[in-house]
């Protein structure tokens, strides 16, 4: 019998992953014994060219969670953004890594651009002049095609995005990430393991349905040691605009992000209020900060920012 490996299967991990063979994904694959047995684990190119790509990257975030629909991506415009913003002229970018449900083009407004190569790897497309972002949004011929690709052509393409896209001098990489905690976060933590990640800030929304699945999230960043920044709690509230009364769309029965934050011993970075015309700028691609100053969203943004920057800022100081 031939032990030529078969076609790998969806959610393989890949053969380079410690979970080679032993994760559920491998439960039936014609291959789990040659896998399990490290007959096919080489060292992966791909780390030693996203470690020298990546070298002038300061703070590597992921944006996290096990839940969808809680707004992943809005906190990932937002949190750049508000970096980006800053007095303290910062250099931001955002990788888009949900490789089946890209939004950051939307989002940051500037869908339909595409992506240019030169000598020195492909170029993101900037924002602002000191905000720049990548995603296969720019790369697909229709926006709505569907991206129906297995594990390992996932893997390449996130290795791809790491490696040959010319960052520059970077403070912040900011990845936004589909929910879950399968290929793309297995193999985002396997290349970024060896220029480190500074840490994950996880999204949630208050109900208890959504936080069931933060949980696994959680334990997934233990497993692969990704150290967590901070729980944010999106859509916590909805003030009415016009009596200002405030709602709760997501009922928060067992305590919500900050319940679950003390549970973990986690830090609590803030709760963001509902607000339909943030929802309205990020279908627009209209930057939230200076299109709605006074939203009651803008305080709690700016305060969530100011910790993340600390966070970051004791992480390198305890890095060297």
């Amino acid at each position: 019998m031939s032990d030529v490996p078969a076609e790998a299967p969806e959610h393989c991990p890949g053969t380079e992953s410690e979970s080679a063979g032993k994760g559920s994904a491998c439960a039936g694959c014609p291959n789990q014994s040659i896998c399990a047995s490290g007959a096919t684990k080489q060292e992966d190119p791909g780390k030693a060219l996203v470690k020298e790509r990546l070298s002038s990257v300061k703070n590597k975030i992921l944006i996290l969670s096990g839940k969808g629909g809680v707004g992943k991506s809005t906190i990932t415009s937002l949190i750049s953004r508000g970096l980006a913003d800053d007095n303290i002229n910062r250099n931001v970018a955002v990788l888009d890594i949900d490789i089946c449900g890209p939004s950051q083009p939307r989002v940051l407004g500037v869908i339909g651009e595409q992506v240019h190569q030169s000598g020195s790897g492909w170029s993101p497309v900037f924002v602002e002049e000191n905000l720049s972002v990548m995603s296969i949004g720019f790369i697909l011929q229709n926006t709505a095609d569907a991206v129906i690709w297995r594990g390992p052509k996932k893997n390449g393409m996130i290795r791809q995005f790491l490696s040959e896209v010319d960052w520059g001098d970077l403070d912040y990489l900011i990845l936004d990430t589909p929910p879950g905690t399968s290929d793309e976060h297995l193999s985002v933590s396997t290349y970024l393991k060896e220029v480190g990640i500074t840490g994950a800030i996880i999204v949630t929304t208050p109900q208890e349905v959504a936080l069931l699945d933060v949980r696994k999230e959680i334990n997934f960043c233990e497993k692969v040691s990704i150290p967590i920044l901070g729980v944010v709690e999106n859509m916590s509230i909805f003030v009415c605009p016009k009596c200002e009364t405030p709602s709760e769309i997501f009922p928060a029965l067992t305590g919500g992000g900050k319940k679950l934050s003390e549970e973990f011993n986690i830090e609590f970075l803030g709760s963001l209020p509902l607000d339909p015309l943030l929802a309205r700028c990020c279908d627009e691609g209209k930057n939230f900060l200076t299109e709605v100053p006074n939203s009651p969203v803008i305080p709690v943004l700016k305060s969530i920012v100011q910790k993340i920057v600390k966070k970051c800022e004791a992480a390198e100081e305890k890095s060297t």
